[in-house]
């Protein structure tokens, strides 16, 4: 198992948003978090990379990492096998792209020019976007700024890419294009969790469903 969970309860400003949480995610394989606003979702994501702190539970694995008592010097090693995407792109707006890439690699460790420009022209081949590492991020449109978001994601390959709302700013047809490209990524061999609230995803995108109701988690 990528991630298991068994009887976790999640606090956010001393109230609970989930309790006694329990699921698990399989190698391979898409999944969608969905639910109500303030249901808990993001709060459940952002405790799988230690963004947020777990109350209790009796186990909370995530990439071989145990949650419960992670110490501070083991966070970074922990994100490092998670790529991250975010709905608002969070990209360097001063940096090209090619430098928003490299300003990751080198800040996990990769020093040699040559492998870092590799690294950074497979990432960009592979999300569509190889003759824009020039670019800054504010020539880029919506959708290709969230394909670098995604490159980014991938620079150390994960085994494990956590999306929060990925496609909450992108009109309908680019956010159609992301999904393809999330995807694409599950059949290479990466495991995809997702939040959205866009319901029609779930019919043209099949996947594994998770849904946050009443402080719980539903697998439907």
């Amino acid at each position: 198992m990528l991630a298991e969970y068994k009887n976790v309860t999640i606090n956010r400003k001393d109230k609970t948003v989930l309790k006694n949480i329990s699921f698990s995610l399989e190698p391979g394989t898409f999944y969608y978090l969905v639910g109500r606003v303030g249901s808990g979702k993001s709060s459940l994501m952002k405790t799988m990379y230690a963004d947020v702190p777990i109350v209790s539970g009796d186990e909370a694995n995530v990439v071989g990492y145990n949650l419960l008592d992670i110490k501070e010097k083991e966070i970074p090693y922990l994100r490092r096998k998670i790529g991250i995407v975010f709905q608002d792109f969070q990209l360097l707006q001063g940096r090209s792209v090619f430098s928003n890439l490299e300003f990751v690699l080198r800040a996990t460790g990769w020093h040699h020019k040559d492998d870092i420009e590799r690294r950074i022209k497979e990432v960009l081949v592979e999300v569509g976007m190889s003759n824009k590492s020039y670019k800054m991020p504010h020539e880029l449109s919506g959708g290709e700024q969230q394909r670098i978001v995604i490159a980014r994601a991938l620079l150390n390959k994960p085994e494990l890419i956590l999306a929060d709302e990925p496609t909450g700013n992108l009109d309908p047809q680019t956010g159609f294009q992301i999904l393809t490209l999330l995807h694409k990524l599950v059949e290479t061999g990466h495991t995809v969790l997702m939040i959205t609230h866009n319901l029609q995803l779930l019919e043209d995108f099949p996947g594994k469903v998770f849904r946050c109701v009443d402080k719980s988690l539903v697998a439907e």
